[in-house]
């Protein structure tokens, strides 16, 4: 059994691909847009270029994108928080600082009493997200 991450961006999937490459150094594994598929998907021309679906990779970790369907409206993520765990702070910084650019900071990053940082923060996609340093003796352990 698997259990997957799919995210839609409605129309913003590219550079939200963009930021996470930037942000923790995601890898894209696979991207389709809607001009690959027969008859393109019956999108239309302006959505041509759109992603129909990606993967991109975070550690061991894969994530499925999509820019979804130009007739869907864009809907709130409600009910889940994307966690990222850092190596260390400095690192965990880093990436909170590139998420929450034009972003929405819930929490800011601080030092906590389990770790050295911590912060959430809705980027500016809409995506929830929680970033934390790994506790010392996991980090070395991993």
């Amino acid at each position: 059994m698997h259990l997957d991450t799919y995210l839609f961006f409605n129309g913003d999937c590219a550079a939200a691909l963009d930021l996470y490459r930037a942000a923790f150094g995601a890898q894209i594994i696979a991207l389709i847009r809607f001009r690959d598929m027969p008859n393109g998907g019956d999108a239309p021309p302006e959505w041509q270029d759109k992603i129909m679906h990606a993967i991109f990779r975070v550690g061991q970790n894969d994530v499925m994108a999509s820019d979804g369907r130009d007739e869907q409206p864009r809907k709130a993520y409600t009910g889940f928080t994307l966690s990222i765990v850092a190596d260390d702070a400095a690192a965990g910084q880093r990436i909170f600082a590139r998420l929450a650019e034009g972003g929405q900071v819930l929490t800011p990053w601080q030092s906590t009493f389990w770790t050295r940082g911590f912060g959430m923060l809705t980027d500016r996609f809409g995506v929830p997200w929680m970033v934390n340093v790994a506790v010392e003796s996991e980090a070395k352990a991993a």
